[in-house]
């Protein structure tokens, strides 16, 4: 009896390694279950917030005056603004359409108000970097511009600083495109976000080529969520198999 009781103690702690290992794992793929469930919160609130502001007409950002601060926080709202673009403070950002490198072209705009608005114009192939080679879509005068608002971005992990000397962009980095204006005067009148600019009106010669705002947002959280539950489901299936197979294999279990 007492060998049996020493060998069934040998087997209990057997188990301790495995029970440690599952009870710091657990809280961990519950977490992050729980984690994506919120996440799928956010998501649906940001979906469903895209479908109303794009079912609205376009808001004028300066009638009145100070229409642009109710509208600062809200992203993808259509918004309208009048102004002449600054060409020559076009700041360009690293961006893919399907297979083709290019980029977006963010090009400040003199709004009426005297304010300065980063407007995303839209893609241009690699070829028509420079612009020189897209002539006719540097529009002089008096426009007005259609798009949607959009907060500025934030830097990933693995994403690079700014190259200000080639004027190679990696992300929507508005207090770096703002800081890189030579005026202070206007550093000051930079509106806090950007402005995704419609598919139309199209610009002369078709470059840039606006709407290349992002709407069909995946939405997988769910999904996720459900991955995560599954393996802390499953973590303990092993250890509850494992135990119940070591104690049982043990010589003096029965």
């Amino acid at each position: 009896m007492v060998q049996g009781y020493e060998l069934r103690r040998t087997g209990l702690r057997g188990l301790i390694w495995p029970a440690v290992f599952t009870l710091a794992m657990l809280p961990v793929l519950i977490g992050l279950g729980v984690w994506q469930l919120q996440r799928l919160a956010w998501k649906e609130g940001l979906m469903a917030s895209i479908a109303d502001g794009l079912g609205k007409p376009p808001a004028p950002l300066e009638q009145p005056p100070e229409a642009w601060k109710g509208l600062a926080d809200k992203e993808y709202r259509p918004v309208s603004v009048v102004g002449h673009f600054r060409h020559q403070d076009e700041r360009r950002l690293f961006a893919t359409a399907g297979n083709t490198m290019g980029w977006h072209i963010y090009t400040p705009l003199q709004t009426e108000g005297g304010r300065l608005l980063f407007v995303n114009r839209g893609f241009v192939p690699d070829a028509l970097k420079d612009p020189a080679s897209r002539a006719a879509g540097e529009v002089a005068g008096q426009v007005t511009v259609t798009g949607l608002v959009r907060k500025p971005g934030s830097k990933g992990w693995f994403e690079p600083d700014a190259d200000l000397a080639r004027n190679i962009w990696y992300w929507r980095d508005l207090e770096g495109m703002t800081a890189s204006l030579a005026s202070e005067q206007d550093r000051a009148r930079v509106l806090p976000f950007f402005v995704d600019a419609a598919v139309e009106p199209a610009n002369p010669g078709g470059w840039p080529k606006g709407g290349v705002t992002r709407l069909d947002i995946p939405n997988r959280h769910l999904e996720y969520a459900l991955t995560w539950f599954g393996l802390a489901a499953t973590l303990v299936a092993v250890f509850a198999a494992f135990a119940w197979t070591r104690l049982r294999s043990e010589p003096g279990s029965e």
